[in-house]
């Protein structure tokens, strides 16, 4: 098992992405610290990963002492702390009009903000076992869609704060940092957003070759298999990546036969 005794903080874990590396951590072997704002998913995910495999703490990660108290949890649990993965984020559309301070603030806040306060506090136990960070970014985060400007803007802060630790946390303690940036992903979050939208239930079947090469999205149990990679001692001495798991190319993408003239 390829993470096996491993202690691993993993934010927003009740659903999703974030929820499929939790069940994947533990069929590797190791123990997860569960957290989220839906007490209810929380509960019935704990239920079925077990006590002994894990435990969880439904607190908003922006309140001042979240990190702390997520941390100390795994500490108190399972006698240290190995990884943490930043995934917890908001999803919001916002654009040029519509994004205020505030409403950047708040997102920044969520997204980026608490991230780094996490590493923070997870520091010195990740020092103590040579334990890493795994961040969950977007590929959006390397330019984003007009209505998604915030969200972007969180994610490509996110992007570069993965480098600069990755490598100035790796020359001095030891300690890994890198990251995620999932292309579309078929969580049940989106089917939500995609419902509220007014979008028929089976949407996610028929997509533009434009959106999805394959005929779909991706799992979030695909994305969760990136993940072990990265936490797992088999990654070496990786630091400072970022790793885009999407269908198509970000830079030089091939645009189907029917855009052809018609964008010139």
């Amino acid at each position: 098992m390829r993470l096996k005794d491993k202690v691993i903080l993993i934010t927003g874990s009740y659903t999703g992405i974030g929820k499929a590396i939790a069940k994947s951590c533990v069929r590797e072997g190791a123990k997860v610290i569960l957290n989220g704002l839906d007490d209810q998913a929380g509960e019935q995910l704990y239920a079925e990963l077990g006590p002994e495999n894990s435990a969880m703490l439904t607190i908003d990660i922006t309140e001042e002492d979240a990190a702390e108290k997520l941390v100390d949890l795994a500490v108190e649990r399972f006698s240290k702390l190995d990884a943490l993965v930043n995934n917890a984020a908001t999803i919001v559309s916002s654009n040029i009009r519509t994004t205020s301070s505030d409403f950047l603030r708040k997102v920044l806040d969520i997204n980026l903000v608490s991230g780094l306060a996490l590493i923070e506090k997870s520091l010195d136990q990740l020092i103590e076992n040579k334990g890493n960070v795994l961040n969950i970014g977007s590929i959006n985060a390397w330019g984003g869609e007009p209505d998604l400007l915030a969200y972007s803007i969180s994610k490509g802060g996110l992007m570069t704060m993965t480098r600069n630790l990755g490598d100035s946390l790796f020359r001095e303690y030891g300690v890994r940092v890198n990251q995620i940036n999932p292309g579309w992903v078929l969580t049940d979050n989106e089917m939500q957003i995609k419902a509220a939208q007014g979008m028929k239930s089976d949407w996610y079947r028929d997509l533009p070759d434009i959106f999805a090469p394959a005929k779909r999205l991706f799992a979030p149990e695909e994305i969760a298999a990136g993940a072990v990679f990265l936490l797992s001692d088999e990654c070496g001495p990786v630091s400072a990546q970022v790793m885009d798991l999407e269908q198509f190319p970000m830079i030089g993408r091939n645009l189907p036969k029917s855009w052809e003239g018609s964008h010139k």
